[in-house]
């Protein structure tokens, strides 16, 4: 018994030793010369320098000023041949909040109830998931966590990919509050071909609830001294102020429309459309509104029959060009392991219309704007926060992105994961070459 309880320990301990630790705060100066720099911003320096020194961006330019700037710095990196990019951001996602979709007890992105905006996802945020590190490993750092379920699911935050607790990870805290919107009409499942569309009986009194709640929820916004706390009025309290931001899920032409049009009649200052399949119909209400979109899952078959087989694929092109604000949502309802494809959606928004440049702002500089911490993050600035990394060839292409170095608040990243320990253990099982 006791020779077991030793192995178990053994092997307890290998395991953890695998685990990244998550990073020291940033205490000497770096510079990082020679690189090509993605800004984030549509502009690229071919041959760059990139210093940061106490997590924060110092000097973004280019490499010609080198030897009067490198005494400045503690330690001098050589990029050259290598890309520099602003860390990825992951919108509308559950990374943290689901480990094993398959295992129930792992699942905490949904709470019982309709309408849920008290609930908080930041504070069932997992730092100890074995999926955040495989997703850094293509550059995402940053994430929006959502919740899930309900009319009203609750509100998102901003987290950094790295940290002991949720409280260490925490960038922005409850920065919205998610709606998601009724379907008008029902398609039956996968049973649709034999029961067809049909309309949907509760969508009126979805209406009604809804307007109902965002009344009250105003009325009670007015009273600024409120004697007994209402949790659920004091949560939404920040749409009608301006300080957080209603995200609206839905996709139909008419539930936009309808969403945005009661949304706004009800005094909510800041709307993000997430979702928004058939966005690319309806382009000049989406500008007048103001409203940015987030595209979800772009690797998906078209939302109607009559659509070209190619449209979500060109959907995020569309609406760019179109002068709308928008972003990638690569999660949706799925597994949150999809959000390491992130840089790749983006890629395929520059196959279909976009440059590498204008499909980088939508996972990087359109992200910060949608989040508001766009003054922090979002491109490789002075003044923000070192948060980047460097990837040997283009980080948009699947067979070339291969991140070296990675930088959260200039904390020096552990890139190791589980994946990657398997790929070298079998690698030298068989004697195979790692490249």
């Amino acid at each position: 018994m006791k020779k077991i309880f030793i192995l178990c320990l053994i092997i307890s301990s290998a395991a953890f030793a695998q685990k990244p630790v998550p990073a020291k705060q940033q205490t000497e100066s770096i510079l990082l010369t020679g690189g090509t720099a993605h800004i984030g911003n549509g502009k690229v320096i071919e041959n760059s320098l990139v210093g940061f020194k106490g997590g924060k961006l110092t000097l973004v330019s280019e490499a010609a000023n080198f030897d009067a700037v490198k005494k400045q710095y503690d330690k001098i990196i050589d990029i050259t041949g290598k890309q520099v990019y602003p860390g990825f951001i992951a919108m509308n996602t559950n990374l943290g909040l689901v480990e094993i979709s398959a295992v129930r007890a792992t699942l905490d992105y949904a709470e019982v109830g309709a309408l849920n905006p008290n609930v908080r996802s930041v504070i069932a945020y997992d730092t100890d998931s074995k999926i955040i590190p495989t997703v850094r490993t293509n550059g995402v750092l940053l994430a929006q966590v959502t919740p899930r379920s309900g009319l009203i699911s609750g509100s998102s935050s901003v987290v950094e990919l790295d940290g002991w607790n949720w409280e260490d990870a925490t960038f922005k805290t409850d920065e919205g509050i998610h709606l998601n919107w009724s379907r008008m009409f029902t398609t039956g499942g996968f049973m649709a071909a034999a029961q067809g569309i049909k309309k949907n009986e509760e969508y009126e009194k979805f209406i009604t609830n809804i307007k109902k709640f965002f009344a009250d929820s105003r009325a009670y916004s007015e009273i600024k001294d409120q004697k007994e706390k209402n949790l659920k009025f004091e949560a939404m309290r920040g749409l009608f102020d301006g300080n957080r931001t209603l995200y609206i899920h839905a996709d139909n032409v008419k539930e936009i429309m309808e969403a945005v049009n009661i949304a706004k009649d009800a005094g909510v200052k800041k709307i993000v459309l997430i979702g928004g399949n058939e966005a690319w119909r309806i382009p000049e209400f989406i500008k007048q509104n103001n409203i940015p979109v987030v595209v979800e899952r772009p690797h998906s078959l078209p939302a109607r029959a009559e659509d070209d087989v190619d449209m979500p694929y060109k959907l995020i092109p569309i609406l760019f060009k179109q002068g709308i604000l928008v972003s990638i949502d690569s999660d949706g309802e799925m597994s949150p392991a999809s959000n390491r494809n992130i840089p790749f959606y983006a890629g395929t928004a520059a196959a279909y219309g976009l440059t590498k440049e204008q499909a980088l702002m939508t996972i990087t500089s359109n992200a910060a704007k949608i989040l508001g911490i766009d003054d922090k993050v979002g491109t490789l600035e002075t003044g923000k926060y070192a948060t980047l990394f460097v990837s040997d060839g283009d980080a948009l292409d699947m067979k070339t992105n291969n991140v070296t170095l990675a930088f959260i608040e200039g904390k020096n990243i552990d890139l190791r994961n589980e994946q990657k320990e398997l790929y070298y253990r079998y690698m030298n099982k068989y004697g195979l070459k790692i490249k």
